[in-house]
């Protein structure tokens, strides 16, 4: 196995636990800590998705562009080691005060550090995994037990002291620099990354003239669009089933901390049930999984039904982004991956989401997040069915193949 695959895995593995401590309680932060209702939280988590739409396409041009290189990665880096002072000394204050400014803020340094960044990594990873010859999945799981070992104590560290969490990530990212020093950047890259003299504007417009795109399109608005504002306020519904919202924090941190453990296990085996299922069918197996996640949610009424179905977040997430990413790899030239999972899957989703965030947030006020649920899950379901005749069949690639 290279060093590069060891390197790389540990950087996930980091990263992934910067993200989790800043976010895997953020709403409940928002909720409880800061005081603001699901409408307000709505729209934290709309401007942030704007915010994201900005950040996205930049870090897409200039990652494909760079190709191996590592300067990008540096730079998310910078952005997670502002965390810990921004939220405790800027952000939260400003929240009371100035809200929408907050909110402004706030999106610009998530959008870099994490909305717009995780996308940015994987990417890059899966660059390297194409050029080192390594399956992306064995090292996207470390980043899953990053996140999971971050979750199992983010319930306790935050009922010790709410922005404890957010200088955890900037105590994360000093590591993760560390690291980075160290990955080596392949000589040869020329079937990764485009021309030097293809410049970021001819690059944006070649990209959006990419054929198949709408295809993918149809699931990407429909299943993982939906999916993420559902998962948006979730947190704050879970600890609902509890008596007391300390409680609540502490479950769903462990309960948080099971799944993506289980989350690490899958994306391991995942490759071969993509394998088995075909890129397609597992897309649309994953978009199932989310339906009646979501659904369900809003009909059970006890924490261990609840907790249940949380789990499946384990099974429905590396099968899709394992079979996304061979989608991707199947059907769209090499030298744009990075464009098309980043603006193609991570754009839509921010910009689908901002859209709305709010409105849903206004619904949970209203009918209540159970009744909201339901709703969300039979949209989905639509959406699946779409996809089913918008998705293209799985092909074997040549190298002058071309998407229709």
């Amino acid at each position: 196995m290279s060093s590069n695959y060891r390197l790389l895995s540990v950087i996930l593995f980091v990263y992934f636990m910067a993200w989790s401590f800043s976010f895997s309680l953020f709403p409940i932060w928002l909720s409880q800590e800061v005081g603001l209702n699901s409408a307000k939280v709505g729209i934290i988590f709309s401007i942030n998705s704007i915010m994201a739409l900005l950040v996205m396409p930049c870090y897409g041009i200039l990652q494909d562009k760079l190709g191996l290189q590592k300067t990008l990665l540096y730079f998310i880096a910078f952005f997670i080691m502002l965390i810990g002072p921004f939220v405790s000394y800027v952000y939260a204050p400003l929240l009371q005060t100035q809200f929408y400014l907050a909110a402004i803020l706030g999106g610009a340094v998530f959008s870099c550090a994490f909305l717009a960044g995780v996308g940015t990594l994987e990417s890059y990873i899966d660059k390297q995994s194409r050029s080192t010859n390594f399956e992306f999945g064995k090292a996207r799981m470390w980043g899953s037990l990053g996140w999971a070992m971050a979750s199992y104590f983010a319930g306790l560290s935050f009922n010790l002291s709410p922005s404890l969490n957010y200088w955890l990530s900037s105590i994360a990212a000093v590591c993760l620099i560390g690291f980075l020093a160290f990955v080596k950047v392949a000589q040869n890259q020329s079937e990764i990354a485009p021309s030097r003299t293809f410049t970021p504007v001819k690059q944006l417009k070649a990209f959006f003239k990419i054929a198949g795109l709408w295809r993918l399109s149809v699931f990407v608005i429909g299943v993982s669009c939906i999916y993420a504002v559902f998962d948006q306020q979730f947190a704050i519904y879970y600890t609902s089933f509890f008596d007391t919202p300390e409680q609540g924090r502490e479950i769903f941190g462990y309960l948080t901390s099971a799944q993506v453990i289980l989350e690490a296990v899958i994306l391991y085996l995942a490759v071969k049930w993509v394998n088995y299922l075909g890129v397609k069918n597992s897309l649309l197996l994953s978009g199932v999984l989310m339906a009646i996640r979501i659904y369900c949610s809003g009909v059970v009424s006890d924490p261990i039904s609840i907790s249940l179905l949380k789990l499946l977040h384990a099974i429905e997430l590396p099968l899709m982004l394992i079979a996304l990413f061979k989608y991707i790899n199947m059907h769209f030239d090499a030298r744009y991956s990075a464009m098309i999972y980043i603006i193609g899957f991570q754009f839509t989703t921010q910009l689908v989401a901002s859209m709305l965030a709010v409105g849903v947030g206004v619904v949970y006020d209203h009918v209540g997040f159970a009744l909201a649920y339901q709703y969300l899950g039979l949209v989905i379901c639509v959406f699946i069915v779409l996809s089913f005749f918008a998705l293209k069949a799985d092909a074997i690639k040549t190298n002058c193949e071309q998407s229709i």
